[in-house]
């Protein structure tokens, strides 16, 4: 409006006619403009906003949005967030200075019968400028955080605020942008927290299968001694007696870890020691047994049952089936990947046609996998000159990691 006053003045100065008439009808008519284009900006930026005050009625608005992320992941997200912005264009993503600029057209907001367009065109509001708006974003490292400064503003310098409105356009881009960052920063939080309870539920069902596991080799030995020694206490008392006393030393060393995750190497060579000597009994001269397992090593924590598995595959695939029965070799020793123990045997070998279904293994391997991970193995191999060798390698520390938590 100050800007036609000023392009009237000229025709208002003697020497132009005496009819002031058709200057107060363009002065009319401009006011009407200007006082209906304040009017529509007033009612527009209610409705959008909810309420009208200082912040919300300007045309140019400026945000500053804290978000919990890296510099890089902000940029990307705010990127993004100005891409999808409707009727975008022009945007210039800068990662290295962490900028954005993009240009953003104003939509026909009333419609677009003729009327309204002869009406937008005639209004003198909008014979100066460009009717784009454009938006200048920046992200502020922070530690582990970013900052991002939002301006969204009309094209046009700040001289077109004077006499011309944007009918809450800019309001409108930088709320919308305000939402998409903080809704996208809202469903990373949900993806954070679904993958932490997916890890304790997995977590849990973890320690299922290994109880699981844990259960179908305890009960196994179990069963066989007690049947053995029900069979002995009518034909041989006293071999009965001493295969129950070697039960109770196997218990002994067996009930109190049952349900723990951990024990030593020392613990699990008493415990199979005291299997191998209720077997003794049941195959007499046919099981004979050499440990070599240095006093250093028997204090190296390793998951339980382990050995005792090893060892009972071993008679039970090896000895077992090949007439006059055989040796088992306990071996452990430190190598370059942690500690190995091995079991051997001289029995039948692979080539046995009793050679079971390696269910033991198998859960041999997955208890390691699951406690773990990559950092233990077991390999199983020809003896030499017959049998087989179970190796179990575990890292070397005092402690594994606790079953269940696998890295």
């Amino acid at each position: 409006m100050l800007l036609f006053l000023l392009l009237s003045l000229p025709l208002m100065a003697p020497g132009h006619g005496n009819n002031p008439l058709p200057l107060f009808v363009a002065f009319a008519i401009t006011m009407a403009f200007v006082i209906t284009g304040a009017f529509s900006h007033l009612r527009r930026v209610r409705l959008v906003a909810g309420h009208v005050d200082g912040g919300t009625l300007g045309n140019r608005q400026r945000r500053q949005v804290e978000v919990p992320f890296d510099a890089d992941e902000a940029f990307d997200l705010l990127d993004a967030a100005i891409r999808e912005l409707p009727r975008s264009e022009e945007i210039e993503s800068a990662r290295d200075s962490l900028q954005i600029r993009a240009r953003v057209k104003r939509p026909a907001l009333y419609g677009g019968s003729a009327v309204s367009s002869l009406l937008r065109r005639a209004s003198p509001a909008n014979w100066f400028g460009s009717l784009r708006n454009q938006i200048f974003a920046t992200v502020t490292p922070g530690d582990g955080t970013s900052s991002v400064t939002l301006i969204c503003e009309p094209e046009s310098g700040a001289w077109s605020d004077w006499f011309r409105v944007d009918d809450g356009t800019n309001l409108e881009n930088a709320e919308a942008i305000t939402r998409a960052i903080t809704r996208r920063v809202a469903e990373r939080r949900r993806r954070e927290q679904m993958a932490a309870a997916q890890t304790v539920t997995e977590k849990e069902l973890t320690v299922a299968r290994l109880n699981l596991l844990h259960a179908q080799v305890e009960p196994h030995f179990l069963y066989n001694t007690l049947a053995s020694a029900q069979y002995l206490t009518r034909s041989e008392p006293a071999q009965a007696d001493r295969m129950l006393g070697h039960l109770i030393q196997y218990l002994r060393h067996s009930l109190p870890n049952v349900e723990e995750p951990l024990s030593t190497l020392g613990n699990e060579l008493e415990r199979t020691l005291a299997y191998l000597e209720i077997l003794k009994i049941r195959m007499g001269a046919r099981l004979s047994l050499k440990v070599e397992v240095p006093d250093a090593l028997r204090a190296i924590a390793v998951p339980p049952m382990m050995l005792q598995t090893l060892v009972e595959n071993a008679i039970k695939h090896g000895l077992e089936p090949k007439p006059g029965g055989g040796t088992i070799w306990i071996l452990a020793r430190r190598d370059a990947d942690g500690i190995a123990i091995t079991v051997a045997d001289d029995g039948q070998g692979f080539n046995s046609a009793g050679g079971g279904t390696g269910i033991g293994l198998k859960n041999v391997r997955e208890r390691l996998r699951l406690i773990y991970g990559p950092r233990a193995s077991l390999a199983v191999v020809a003896n030499v000159p017959e049998g087989v060798a179970a190796t179990l390698t575990v890292p070397a520390a005092a402690t594994p990691l606790p079953e269940g938590s696998a890295p």
